[in-house]
């Protein structure tokens, strides 16, 4: 698929401020990884071809800075490793990258001289995508002109402020537990040779990135690899980790055709009892309830202890999903006719824990299968799911504020 729709992240552009960029060595938490091996600078008639083959399409843009002259690549965040193996050959001079922005990376390649890009687009294949950029010379007055264009406004330098709200003094980050569903004997739905524990560990990883990068969260993942994790140990890991919100996610399959678009559900309140009695029994008592020692009680107490604490915890989950619900539809992802529902999921049944499970949208449909796949759909979803965690939070602890006065 050509992707020549990014042209207007193209524009070859001024940076007003120049900005550090950091040396080669830098570790990148990266959604795309540069693939060294595939990427080559290529002599072609009157020109240099830059291809760089990165593990998955990403946003991008290009732009010239002056004083040396220099050719900037800013894509959505990219791990760059290995750039510097590329052969360099006339008119790059030299190639180095790191973090530009949160969310974004930089690869500047200094030029010989001025030039100027005669092509540039994206393709993608099976493998990934690669970045092709054709340059030729220029003289120094054109070159000028292009690298003297102001910057777009959304591209701005942006003041450290407005990357991020300092957290209240002494207020940690919000603890976000993500357990992507099913995994290893465990595979879930399956479709043309993609099945839901790949897809849904695909978009946990994606997901963590985009939370992390925010700085208002801390993320731990139920599993990070293709291994099977027991449900309840899922549960054990969100209190062990001191999760203020649990989110697990899905793609299921089911037979009827009309199932699709995503989903938010909560724990079926018919369930709960059946679900307070069935973790007295299963769980050790000292799992059960964060901070309520149930080691010495019959079960009865047990089940009463966990039924107060669910009676707080039920109003924060549901404005955890009214959340995710709210921005979801605000990004204008398609979701399903009832997009909040309730069901006996064993993850959801923590009494303490403010829990949802997500389906992203079902296997079982055309549609959303094809959204699953795209990194460009999942990149929005996970974009507004921050956005809802962000507006949970800042719910929440408006709430908090008026408690304590």
């Amino acid at each position: 698929m050509d992707m020549r729709g990014w042209t207007l992240w193209l524009r070859p552009l001024l940076l007003c401020l120049l900005l550090a960029v950091p040396a080669a060595g830098q570790t990148l938490s990266a959604l795309a990884r540069l693939d060294g091996d595939a990427s080559t600078l290529t002599r072609v008639t009157g020109g240099l071809e830059l291809g760089f083959a990165i593990s998955q399409p990403v946003p991008w843009r290009l732009r010239f800075l002056d004083g040396p002259p220099r050719l900037v690549l800013d894509t959505r965040e990219v791990d760059w490793t290995g750039f510097a193996s590329l052969p360099l050959r006339d008119p790059v001079v030299a190639m180095r990258a790191g973090s530009f922005r949160p969310g974004w990376s930089r690869l500047v390649v200094e030029l010989a001289g001025p030039q100027r890009v005669v092509a540039s687009e994206m393709t993608t294949g099976p493998e990934g995508a690669v970045i092709r950029v054709t340059l030729a010379p220029s003289d120094a007055e054109s070159f000028a002109a292009e690298a003297a264009r102001p910057d777009l406004a959304e591209w701005a330098t942006p003041d450290a402020a407005e990357i991020m709200a300092p957290l209240p003094e002494g207020a940690g980050p919000v603890v976000v537990v993500l357990d992507p569903g099913h995994g290893g004997i465990d595979p879930g739905a399956e479709r043309d040779g993609q099945t839901e524990a790949a897809l849904m560990l695909t978009f946990a990883r994606e997901l963590k990135e985009v939370l992390l990068r925010d700085g208002r969260f801390a993320v731990v993942m139920t599993r990070d690899d293709d291994v099977f994790v027991p449900l309840e140990t899922r549960t054990s890991i969100a209190r062990e980790a001191g999760a203020d919100i649990f989110l697990s996610l899905h793609a299921d399959a089911l037979a009827e055709g009309e199932a699709q678009g995503a989903t938010v559900y909560t724990l079926d309140e018919d369930a709960t009892d059946a679900a307070s009695a069935a973790l007295a029994e299963r769980h050790d008592r000292d799992d059960l309830l964060a901070g309520v020692d149930l080691t010495e009680q019959d079960d009865v107490v047990a089940e009463v202890l966990m039924d107060m604490a669910r009676t707080e915890t039920q109003p924060r989950t549901d404005r955890l999903a009214e959340a995710i619900v709210g921005a979801i539809k605000a990004a204008e992802i398609r979701m399903h006719r009832r997009p909040r529902q309730s069901g006996g999921f064993s993850v959801l049944k923590s009494p303490d824990i403010p829990s949802v499970l997500l389906e992203l949208g079902f296997l079982s449909s055309e549609r959303d299968y094809t959204r699953l796949v795209d990194p460009v759909w999942r990149a929005r979803m996970a974009e507004a799911i921050r956005a809802a965690l962000v507006s949970w939070d800042v719910g929440e602890s408006g709430l908090r504020d008026l408690d304590a006065d």
